[in-house]
């Protein structure tokens, strides 16, 4: 076994053993936000029996009214079908199940980046973790407070934390970064080629300088930032630079790895953890406040900030092991192409 396969694998091991960790909470985390709107007594005032319109689904006002009578139950019970589907899409694919594909990893020292949906969006969500948690320190180490606006109603706001992440990568991922690189880059004027570029663009657009790309998926993150802080409730001026960050991952995410990665990422930040949240707070009857300093949700910060580290650990390791291949690959060329070159009398 090679040094760098070596490296790969003290690594590969404890990052293998953390995200099927993770992965096993967040197959919990559906039981438990189910729970959380149907069972539990966050809110007095209302319950999943609460009546919604168009206006309370989506961020923008509609200009129409829709014909039928939802309840917060039942627009809660659909997002989560979506959610347990895209869960189910990226556990089995695209290449390899989520099994399959650490196995390499923790036998040989040897790492498919784009093997399984699931294992990026774990890498990618404890990596976004970290960077959140590094910026909100620096921030208030200099007194720039990170404040959410206050929650009229903690079972209003759990159902807008559960549908944000479809509702938001399809506004900012797939109209922002998806519709504009499709313009860009597609050379087929086809309805078939538009919807898989935009579902997932790498695989389906020749996207030969990526530097346009990612200036764009830098706009459309600080933009994402800017939307934290000036529309709807708005949070304190401190969620600009910790948004703009986040904003700028879920983009490059969605232009490698596709729109089920993104959304899942979105859904690992919002729904996932929010689920312990509200569920430690019920069980507690305690504050949400407090539920956040709880010993158990402490263990899943650490947990993820380990993850997070060993996630660019992994990066870093792959991309100096590629360089050093490329780098051994353009030197055996030369002589390769003399003895191609040379004839024999």
């Amino acid at each position: 076994m090679s040094e760098q396969n070596k490296s790969l694998l003290a690594l590969g091991i404890p990052f293998s053993a953390l995200v099927s960790v993770i992965f096993g909470l967040m197959i919990l985390s559906f039981p438990i936000g189910a729970y959380v709107v149907f069972n539990s007594s966050i809110e007095d005032k209302i319950n999943y029996d609460y009546p919604l319109t168009g206006n309370d689904v989506f961020p923008v006002d509609v200009n129409f009214e829709i014909p039928f009578e939802f309840q917060l139950g039942d627009i809660f019970i659909f997002v989560w079908c979506i959610f347990i589907i895209l869960f189910t899409i990226a556990m089995l694919g695209p290449k390899k199940n989520f099994l399959k594909s650490l196995s390499p990893l923790m036998t040989e020292g040897k790492y498919d980046l784009n093997s399984n949906y699931l294992v990026s969006i774990v890498k990618w969500f404890s990596i976004l973790i970290v960077i959140s948690i590094l910026i909100d320190f620096i921030q208030e180490s200099v007194g720039v407070p990170t404040e959410p606006p206050e929650a009229k109603n903690l079972l209003l706001q759990f159902f807008d934390v559960t549908t944000a992440p479809i509702i938001e990568e399809i506004g900012f991922r797939v109209f922002l970064i998806g519709l504009p690189l499709f313009l860009v880059y597609s050379h087929k004027a086809s309805f078939l080629v538009f919807l898989k570029s935009l579902w997932n663009p790498t695989e389906n657009l020749h996207i030969f300088e990526t530097k346009k790309a990612l200036i764009l998926i830098i706009l459309v993150g600080i933009f994402f930032g800017a939307a934290h802080i000036f529309s709807g409730e708005p949070w304190t001026g401190g969620k600009f630079a910790q948004a703009s960050a986040s904003g700028i991952i879920l983009g490059w995410v969605y232009l490698k790895h596709g729109l089920v990665s993104a959304i899942l990422v979105h859904w690992s930040t919002n729904y996932f953890i929010f689920s312990y949240i509200y569920f430690l707070a019920d069980i507690n009857e305690i504050s949400i406040q407090n539920a956040f300093s709880h010993s158990l949700t402490n263990t899943f910060e650490i947990l993820l900030i380990i993850t997070g580290v060993l996630s660019i650990g992994l990066l870093l390791l792959n991309y100096l092991n590629k360089k050093k291949e490329e780098k051994i690959d353009s030197s055996m060329s030369d002589p390769q192409e003399k003895l191609d070159n040379f004839d024999v009398p």
